[in-house]
Parts: structure tokens; C-alpha cells; sequence
């Protein structure tokens, strides 16, 4: 089965590239720096070519309103045309916990719009929701910045290492079409404030966290549940305490 992983050179595509291959698939990392280039369409109609599968794992290069919009919006609709035209039958696209909850955010907005222009189309398909990647933990401090204070709301937060996001992808592409969607999350839930006071900690950042129940979530006002998946979602294995403990 040939299986094209849109932003396979990335964290997470070079990952389901790397397991997708190592159970015996062709998989074919496609990302601008491979010569495939999905805002222009630059190499699309090439490297669809006798592919059963697509895995679009890309991501925006800035989260600013109107660019990841555009990102989203061109990259996706160019996507699915390439794939009508070259016969794909099953589209998998990874997206994010909650996505439908945190439509304040404009990031979450171009998100939500990628998943409907995927279910539109006609094209069999899988929706992968995960929570946030620890890889990703750090980045959520950076957002919620301002000076040496990081605030952040009391809520829930279910990470997960991206090596089980990969397998969950993986998986999901080697499978019939859902045509729904799946939820995956890491095996542990915390308090978001919590949980980043520890991981700046583990990493020697003097940033001071402060709990701030109005403190917004990517742009987001959220609630206790907002970030968490539902019932059925797959529950991965790997704990925050052993990747930190990877990490150092």
C-alpha cells in the first residue's frame, strides 16, 4: 500500500513514515523540502500518483488569525482536488482534542474548517483528534507569557508523547475509513497550571506560573472539561515523568 504523509518530515509525519515503513507499506514523506508543496500545489499530482492513502499531519508555519487560515483552507482544498484526480481512497488528517470547543481561538477556527472541507468532499476519510504533545508543553507556556509570568487556568489536560500520536495515525491510515473520528490522549490527566509549573521546573525555566481561572487557552476561554477527550477515546501508554526523564 502506498501511503503519502503530507508533512512527513516533520515530528509527527517522520514518525508514521518511520512505523508505516517498518510494517512494510511505501510510505512517501511529502513536504516543501521534499518538492511537494501543497499551498502552491507544486508536486502534488507527482507524488499522489498510485497512492491508496494520504496523511496530512502538516502543520502551519504561523499561528497568526488570517495566515493559519489561509494555510488551512488553500493547503486542504488543494489536497483533496490532487487526491480526487489521482483515485485516493482513504484521507486521514490528524487534528486536535476539542478543536469544535475552541472556536475563539483562530488557530481552532482554521482547524475546524480544515475538518469540514475534509468530510465534504466526498473522499472516504479518518479524523484523528489528539490531545496536546508533551513536545508541545513548553510552547503552551510561551503563549501564555507575559514578562517572566506565565497564567494559566485551573482546567484539565490529558497529554500524550507524539510517538503515540504517530502510532494512532498509523494505524488509523492502515484501516478502513472511519469517516468519523477518533480520539487519542496520553494516560495521565493533570491541572494545566500544575502541570506546567513541573515541566518548566524539569527544564531549569525561571518562569513563575500563576493560576488565573480567566486566563485564556490559545486565545480560548476554556472550561474544567474543555481539553479533554470523551468517552472511547484510545488511551496510550506512555507517562509524562518517563519522557522527561528521556529528555534529560
Amino acid at each position: 500500500m502506498k501511503v503519502v504523509v503530507i508533512g512527513g518530515t516533520g515530528l509527527i509525519g517522520s514518525k508514521v513514515v518511520a512505523r508505516l515503513g517498518e510494517h512494510g507499506h511505501e510510505a512517501v514523506a511529502a513536504a516543501p523540502n521534499t518538492g511537494v508543496n501543497t499551498l502552491t500545489g507544486e508536486g502534488l499530482a507527482e507524488v499522489l500518483k498510485d497512492a491508496s492513502v494520504v496523511v496530512d499531519v502538516s502543520n502551519s508555519p504561523s499561528f497568526e488569525d488570517q495566515a493559519v487560515m489561509e494555510f488551512f483552507s488553500t493547503s486542504t482544498t488543494n489536497l483533496l482536488k490532487a487526491e480526487t484526480e489521482a483515485g485516493v481512497t482513504h484521507h486521514v488528517a490528524l487534528s486536535v482534542v476539542g478543536t469544535d470547543r475552541l472556536q475563539e481561538s483562530g488557530y481552532f477556527r482554521a482547524k475546524q474548517t480544515q475538518e469540514e472541507l475534509i468530510k465534504a468532499s466526498g473522499i472516504p476519510c479518518s479524523i484523528v483528534h489528539a490531545t496536546q504533545f508533551f513536545e508541545f508543553i513548553k510552547g503552551i507556556a510561551d503563549l501564555s507569557t507575559d514578562g517572566d509570568t506565565v497564567r494559566l487556568a485551573p482546567v484539565k489536560i490529558q497529554p500524550i508523547y507524539s510517538g503515540d500520536v504517530a502510532a494512532a495515525v498509523g494505524r488509523t491510515a492502515v484501516g478502513a475509513p472511519l469517516n468519523g473520528l477518533v480520539e487519542v490522549a496520553g494516560p495521565e490527566q493533570f491541572q494545566l497550571d500544575e502541570l506546567l509549573r513541573k515541566a518548566l521546573a524539569a527544564h531549569n525555566d525561571p518562569r513563575t506560573v500563576v493560576t488565573d481561572p480567566h486566563a485564556p487557552y490559545s486565545g480560548a476561554q476554556v472550561e474544567e472539561t474543555t481539553l479533554l477527550p470523551g468517552p472511547g477515546a484510545h488511551i496510550a501508554e506512555t507517562k509524562l515523568a518517563d519522557w522527561l526523564a528521556q529528555q534529560q
